[in-house]
């Protein structure tokens, strides 16, 4: 837990700013609305969902907006991203953390599994990125970006060789888009969650479980024994991570995939 006085700087830091958070109709881009809203940021939930959206800016309350995304549609993101710069005029952040999964042996994959995973977790990700970056560039805004990407971006995960490969895409065009927009002062991080308690790994969970013939709660113990912490994982510790990585104390920290999995995976 950080300190009161770290909270204290963090929202002051924070405070007035605006953040854009994909796949924020639930998960953990909800608690990333959240947490950004906590340290008195202006938020825009997006979702592919608008009710979702619309739902979780309710909840948020203040000046949060819900809009309508699908990240895997240039069309989609260039449009949602005018329609905030309408309302807003500009942004600071971007948490771009909309992501999907399947399960399936590499063995068998279909053709649609593969592309439906790069579509949104990689080329979701190219495309927001691509969108604030332009934004950044254009106005002189020392912006923020911060990926999502995965545990399973750093070791490869079994029945997921499809999610890996996407994530560790995210990696990879983390590294090279920090460097380019280095030198106008953005930066660009990812975060790479473990086993998360949201409502895509209770999917997961019985995939796993009828994939290896097991149970549904001995996926789950296997998930918790292979955490040294000694649980699963909340969506809001990640969300904890992605506000540190926004303000000015991580303001020497570009290009990096930090991990927050409890200690799964310690590379």
């Amino acid at each position: 837990m950080m300190q009161t006085a770290d909270v204290g700087r963090l929202a002051a830091d924070l405070a007035g700013k605006r953040a854009i958070v994909t796949g924020a109709g639930s998960g953990i881009g909800k608690a990333i609305a959240a947490a950004f809203a906590r340290h008195g940021v202006r938020v825009a939930v997006v979702d592919i969902n608008l009710k979702a959206a619309e739902a979780a800016a309710a909840e948020l309350g203040g000046d949060a907006i819900g809009i309508a995304m699908d990240v895997s549609k240039r069309q989609s993101v260039e449009g949602g991203f005018a329609t905030l710069l309408d309302r807003w005029g500009g942004f600071e952040i971007l948490a771009a953390n909309a992501g999907v999964s399947t399960m399936n042996r590499a063995v068998d994959l279909t053709d649609e599994e593969w592309n439906f995973n790069f579509d949104v977790n990689t080329r979701g990700v190219f495309l927001t990125n691509q969108a604030a970056a332009r934004h950044f560039l254009k106005t002189s805004v020392p912006g923020v970006i911060v990926n999502t990407a995965s545990l399973a971006a750093k070791v490869g995960a079994p029945l997921l060789a499809h999610y890996s490969a996407s994530k560790f895409a995210v990696l990879g065009w983390t590294q090279a888009l920090a460097r380019e927009l280095a030198p106008n002062n953005v930066r660009v991080n990812a975060v790479c969650p473990g086993f998360v308690k949201t409502s895509m790994q209770s999917r997961e969970v019985e995939w796993e479980a009828k994939l290896r013939g097991i149970t549904a709660e001995q996926v789950i113990a296997d998930y918790i024994g292979q955490t040294p912490l000694g649980r699963l994982e909340e969506p809001e510790d990640v969300a904890d991570l992605v506000v540190f990585l926004s303000s000015e104390g991580a303001r020497f920290m570009t290009g990096q995939g930090i991990n927050v999995t409890g200690g799964v995976y310690t590379t």
